[in-house]
């Protein structure tokens, strides 16, 4: 006789619990650090430290009931970088009321920056109780394609398109500057996972070999190529290549997942190169940056309108932090232009120095590796590719802008996710979290557990192994993810 011993399965919403406080911590000990050194600072940082909490308490109730089973590190982490961000924001908007003393609390960063926090997790709420299965954007993977393509579009529209730097990335409604690429990004990511989830094993078919590259026949490539490349181009259009530069990483990263095939990559990076030499020679903008880059402490650069004079003052502001930082409230940050959205790493790098600033980077390591790990664990073709698009696309952003504050790469214009201030940024990259932890939700849950006979054969026939994919994807039923079962003999 043999009986089942079933442990029951850990959700994970205590150790999520003790990390949110952790997490919760720490945006609020920003705020007091820099309160220690402005006592002038505004009685209303209580209550953004407030709604810090209230934000990371309102997800963990939510995640309780919407997602039990879901990853207890990625909520945590989100909400550190972003309470990090919005402490760092309030501190830079000190010292543009100071230098502007006209301005009023109202008309600075950080009470918008906060109430997007807000609105940011109450459409990551949204997101869980109205999608309880990631697999179902699946079915909308062509639209999408559309919804992508226009909101794309409508920046270039007159009279609701914003040219900002040079580029049209904005649209205003109702006195409001959204810029809608940023939620085209998790459309197209929808659309990539869901025609290579269906097409992945044509795309993995051998075609043409050219030179060592093995590529895929072309009625199969042709139309996410044509999807992929009519996406470049409105972005190209927008002369947002900040975005295009970060779609077509994604893309090669995405393809290479669902068809195993490396000689992708290096298809990616060949054809790289005769992109951004095309964008150099058609955009203006973009010489600029790429003389800013190349030539960026040469006195006729920093001195000429749009030269490199913001890039040189974020160097000397991270050179100035050193080691440990100058402190909280204590660095010069607001000397370099657009310190509180695009060069707000280097803001950060001054007052926390190299030791803060690794740390942070830490934690975006740690948000791609939980990402990265819930698409190996769920069990479904599509909630893999989409995990890794989302995921990858978190780290490729963040490369891309510290790659261009450290002058390893040309500026871009691209934000830091969660960090820097941008309304639809943050609510863009708070659904995209969310849709991370449906997915690891999905991952974690616990399997069925089959009835045995008492020589512990399956009654239920089949095999042991779970497939709830599409298409006969089979995925892999890692025990890690699985309720542990013990069999005792009697």
């Amino acid at each position: 006789m043999a009986t089942v011993v079933q442990y029951p399965a850990r959700s994970g919403r205590n150790s999520e619990l003790f990390l949110l406080v952790i997490s919760i911590l720490l945006g609020i000990g920003a705020y007091f650090s820099v309160m220690a050194s402005h006592p002038e600072a505004p009685a209303t940082w209580y209550w953004y430290c407030a709604g810090i909490a209230l934000s990371g308490i309102a997800l963990h109730v939510a995640l309780r009931f919407l997602a039990p089973f879901a990853d207890p590190v990625i909520m945590p982490v989100a909400l550190a970088l972003n309470g990090i961000g919005l402490a760092m924001i309030s501190r830079l908007d000190l010292e543009y009321l100071r230098i502007n003393t006209e301005a009023s609390l109202t008309q600075v960063t950080g009470s918008k920056q906060l109430l997007m926090t807000l609105v940011a997790v109450v459409a990551a709420i949204a997101m869980l109780a109205g999608f309880r299965d990631h697999r179902t954007f699946r079915k909308f993977a062509w639209a999408s394609l559309v919804i992508a393509i226009l909101l794309m579009m409508a920046t270039l529209i007159p009279g609701l398109g914003v040219k900002s730097y040079g580029a049209y990335i904005s649209i205003r409604i109702f006195g409001l500057s959204i810029q809608p690429n940023e939620f085209a990004k998790l459309f197209l990511a929808i659309f990539f996972a869901g025609y290579l989830e269906y097409r992945r094993d044509s795309l993995a078919i051998a075609g043409k070999k050219i030179l060592f590259l093995q590529l895929p026949r072309w009625r199969d490539f042709l139309p996410l190529g044509v999807a992929w490349a009519a996406s470049l181009v409105l972005l190209v259009a927008q002369k947002d290549l900040g975005v295009a530069l970060l779609m077509f990483a994604i893309f090669v990263a995405v393809l290479y997942v669902a068809t195993d095939r490396p000689s992708w990559i290096i298809f990616g990076a060949i054809l790289m190169i005769p992109m951004a030499l095309l964008a150099y020679a058609l955009f203006s903008h973009v010489q600029e940056r790429v003389a800013n880059w190349l030539d960026a402490f040469n006195p006729e650069v920093i001195d000429r309108v749009g030269g490199s004079y913001q890039l040189v003052n974020g160097l000397f502001g991270i050179a100035s932090g050193g080691l440990m930082g100058n402190g909280w409230g204590r660095g010069e940050a607001w000397r370099t232009a657009l310190a509180n959205s695009d060069f707000i790493v280097s803001a950060l790098a001054e007052e926390i120095g190299l030791t803060g600033i690794l740390a942070i980077f830490l934690l975006y390591l740690i948000l791609v590796q939980r990402g990265l790990r819930a698409a190996m664990g769920v069990r479904d073709g599509f909630g893999k590719l989409l995990a890794t698009a989302l995921s990858f696309g978190i780290g490729a952003q963040l490369f891309i802008v510290v790659g261009g504050i450290t002058r390893l790469i040309p500026s871009t214009g691209l934000t830091t996710p969660f960090i820097a201030a941008g309304g639809a940024s943050l609510v863009a990259n708070w659904i995209g979290v969310a849709i991370l932890l449906r997915i690891s939700d999905s991952a974690r849950r616990p399997l069925p557990t089959p009835s045995l006979s008492p020589h512990g054969a399956n009654l239920a026939g089949g095999s042991d192994h779970s497939s709830n994919g599409t298409n006969g994807t089979t995925g892999v039923n890692s025990p890690i993810l699985s309720a542990p079962t013990e069999v005792v003999s009697r």
